[in-house]
């Protein structure tokens, strides 16, 4: 990646953001760090890292804050909006906005409940998957039919981690890739940050697909 800012991170306060920016500066990338409130995220500033306020349901907002940049992460959330409103009003925004900023990939973080344990059967669909958790489940799964039926320009992955998303251990270095289905139970937070910036260019790209990585 060639221009002087590599990376827009959207949703870089979250436990999930904070790894992959870390990962993409080691590897020497300049990050731009979009979170809701900067101010809540201070330590995110700093060599190579440029915090800046978005909101990523807002399209303006997105193309504005995205602008100059060769790729985007969307490892985003919120607690204040249903999963079903919030994330496809995120990807709305974010289509709307990379497209206006000229910026065409896209990794985006996602949930894996929305693997599938049978062709077209996502792992929320078993009956006895708690109705509360399925809701969550949905407002992702609802993204991710917004991506499918994003414009061509728009090259998208969606990398999708296991259930147990280990955030304390250290990273192996190593982790498998496979299609939407559940591939495994387990990765290393640190291994997916290395996942999903893997993602960004090169040999290991996906494109337009959901994939799965487990250790």
């Amino acid at each position: 990646m060639n221009p002087a800012i590599d990376l827009i991170v959207f949703g870089a306060g979250g436990q999930v953001g904070r790894a992959v920016v870390a990962e993409a500066r080691r590897r020497g990338l300049t990050v731009t760090a979009a979170v809701r409130a900067p101010e809540r995220h201070a330590d995110l500033a700093g060599p190579g890292t440029t915090l800046v306020r978005c909101d990523v349901t807002d399209p303006d907002a997105v193309a504005t804050a995205a602008l100059g940049h060769a790729a985007a992460v969307s490892s985003v959330y919120t607690p204040d909006v249903p999963s079903v409103a919030f994330y496809p009003a995120a990807v709305r925004a974010l289509v709307a906005g990379l497209g206006t900023a000229g910026v065409h990939r896209l990794v985006h973080v996602g949930v894996a409940t929305t693997l599938e344990t049978a062709p077209g059967v996502a792992l929320h669909d078993d009956p006895a998957f708690p109705a509360a958790h399925r809701a969550f489940s949905l407002g992702h799964a609802a993204a991710l039919d917004l991506l499918r039926d994003s414009p061509a320009t728009l090259d998208w992955v969606v990398v999708t981690p296991p259930l147990d998303l280990d955030r304390t251990a250290p990273g192996t270095g190593h982790y498998r890739t496979g299609g939407p289905q559940v591939l495994g139970a387990r990765i290393a937070q640190a291994d997916l940050a290395a996942a999903v910036t893997d993602q960004l260019t090169g040999p290991a790209a996906h494109h337009r697909e959901q994939i799965a990585v487990a250790e």
